[in-house]
C-alpha cells in the first residue's frame, strides 16, 4: 500500500512547548516538494509521548488538511493502553489519515499473546489500514516473528515497521509474512540493506532533513539500481549516525532549527541538544548538502 521514503516527521513547537502550526505547514510543504512518499504524523519523532489526546488528534487533522491529498498521511496512534490506542486510531481515521502506525505497548511488557490480542482488538475495532511498529530498544517489548505471522492474517494489518536493528529478523519477516504484509525499515543505517532484501520502504528520521536524497535513495533501491542507491546512501551515512548522538528527536529538531525550518521548542523531558554535539550534526548536514 505504501513504499519508498516515509518520514517520521518532527512536531514543531514554540519555546513554551505549544504546537507551532506555521512550522507544521512548512514541514509538510517541504516533504510534498521533495518527493517524500508518505508522512507519519505524531510518531516517536513527533513527540507523541508528550502530546495530550486532543493535541495528538489536532496535529493529525492539521497535517491531513495541509497535505490536501498531495501525499498520504499515516497517523501515529500506538499506546500502552489498548483502549487509548483504539481511540487514537479512530481519531486518525476520522481525520482522514490513510493508515495508522501502532507501536507495541511500552512499559507494561505484555506477553506475545497479549500483543496479538492488543493489535487484533484495534484492527477489529477500527477499519483503517494499520502498520505494526516494533522498537524494543524504546519499549522493552519485542514483537516476535511468529506473532507477526499470526497478525498478518488480519486484513487491515498491512505492514510492520521493524526497528529491532536485527537484519536477520527483518529477512525472516519478509520470508515468513511478506506475501501478506509489507516490511518497512525503522532504523536509518539499515535502510539500504533492508530495501535490497525486500523491504518496501523506510520510516525515516533522516528524511526530516534530507527528504529528496532519501526519496531518491529508496527509489533507486526499489528499482534495482544498487550502485546509485549505494552512492546516495553514502551521502546520508553521517546523518544516520549524527541524528542519534542524543535521544531522538533531540538532534533532528536541532538540525531542522539550524536549517531555518522550525524553532528550537520541544517538551520536557526532552532537552535541547548539548553544545558539544552541534558541530557534529552541522557537519553531517553539510556533507549531505542540505545546509
Amino acid at each position: 500500500m505504501f513504499q519508498g521514503s516515509m518520514v517520521a516527521m518532527a512536531t514543531p513547537m514554540h519555546e513554551n512547548g505549544a504546537i507551532d502550526e506555521a512550522g507544521l505547514a512548512r514541514l509538510v510543504e517541504l516533504h510534498v516538494e521533495n518527493g517524500t512518499d508518505a508522512i507519519v504524523a505524531v510518531g516517536t519523532t513527533g513527540e507523541s509521548a508528550t502530546l495530550d489526546y486532543d493535541e495528538h488528534c489536532d496535529v493529525m487533522r492539521q497535517v491531513v488538511e495541509i497535505a490536501a491529498d498531495r501525499i498520504p498521511i499515516i497517523g501515529g496512534t500506538g499506546a500502552n493502553s489498548t483502549w487509548e490506542a483504539e481511540k487514537l486510531t479512530r481519531c486518525a481515521m476520522e481525520a482522514g489519515c490513510a493508515a495508522a502506525l501502532l507501536v507495541t505497548p511500552y512499559y507494561n511488557k505484555p506477553t506475545q499473546e497479549g500483543l496479538y490480542q492488543h493489535f487484533k482488538h484495534v484492527a477489529d475495532a477500527v477499519p483503517l489500514p494499520q502498520i505494526l511498529y516494533n522498537v524494543p530498544g524504546r519499549t522493552a517489548c519485542d514483537l516476535l516473528p511468529d506473532t507477526v505471522d499470526r497478525l498478518a492474517d488480519i486484513p487491515n494489518i498491512i505492514g510492520i515497521k521493524e526497528a529491532s536493528g536485527n537484519v536477520d529478523r527483518a529477512e525472516t519477516l519478509i520470508a515468513q509474512c511478506g506475501d501478506r504484509l509489507d516490511l518497512y525499515c525503522g532504523e536509518d543505517p539499515r535502510n539500504l540493506a533492508l530495501l535490497l532484501a525486500g523491504a518496501k520502504g523506510c520510516i525515516s528520521v533522516t528524511a526530516n532533513v534530507a527528504p529528496d536524497l532519501m526519496h531518491r535513495m529508496c527509489q533507486a533501491a526499489l528499482d534495482g539500481e544498487r550502485e546509485e542507491a549505494e552512492r546516495l546512501d553514502a551521502r546520508l551515512a553521517a546523518l544516520h549516525k549524527s541524528l542519534f548522538v542524543e535521544t531522538n528527536p533531540i538532534p533532528v529538531k536541532w538540525a531542522l532549527c539550524e536549517m531555518g525550518l522550525i524553532g528550537p521548542g520541544m517538551r520536557l523531558p526532552m532537552t535541547p541538544l548539548a553544545s558539544q554535539h552541534h558541530e557534529t550534526v552541522r557537519q553531517a548536514l553539510l556533507l549531505a548538502g542540505v545546509l
